[in-house]
């Protein structure tokens, strides 16, 4: 396979997700919500989609941010995991997400 959904990003413990250039995750005043914006859509998501997206820093590896919300939660680290890869992985998958080192190009 080749072009764009051949470099789609396979989510694991080591990754460090950020959200792809063509992305922005930004309050909307009009809307009094958190939205991402990707070409020609706005995407309205959840506040646990929210706060697992504003730990896409590129600093952070995904296991470190399952760490972070295992804690705050006081939750079952396997759980959290799973939830994290999954949405980073849906979000990956539609382009929306890039591994850090993979930006800086």
């Amino acid at each position: 396979m080749t072009g764009p959904a051949a470099r789609r990003m396979a989510v694991d413990a080591t990754s460090r997700p950020v959200l792809a250039r063509h992305a922005r995750l930004k309050f909307d005043e009009t809307r009094d919500r958190w939205v991402l914006l990707v070409p020609e859509r706005v995407l309205a998501p959840d506040e646990v989609a929210i706060e697992i997206l504003q730990l896409c820093d590129g600093s952070r590896d995904v296991a470190a941010i399952v760490g972070l919300l295992a804690a705050k939660y006081t939750a079952d680290r396997d759980v959290i995991a799973t939830d994290v890869i999954g949405l980073l992985q849906d979000l990956a998958g539609r382009g929306f997400l890039v591994n850090a080192r993979e930006k800086v190009q």
